[in-house]
């Protein structure tokens, strides 16, 4: 151990977040259904390869007619 080392220091949200988990034991498996309910979707990467070539170039100018 080091000279100069210092205690492991843990803020008081940390130590909130520790006792909670170990007050409800059931709460990462619900954090874990909410996030995969939410964020892990199946991507089809052959219909996003359409989506990028299908996808027409904006203009520089957006509002001005076309030569009228």
């Amino acid at each position: 151990m080091s000279f100069f080392r210092r205690p492991d220091y843990k803020s008081e949200a940390t130590l909130f977040i520790e006792q909670l988990k170990k007050d409800e034991p059931k709460l990462v498996n619900e954090q874990r259904k909410g996030l995969a309910l939410l964020w892990n979707k199946i991507v089809d990467r052959d219909a996003w390869a359409g989506y990028r070539k299908a996808k027409v170039a904006q203009k520089p100018y957006v509002y001005q007619a076309d030569g009228k």
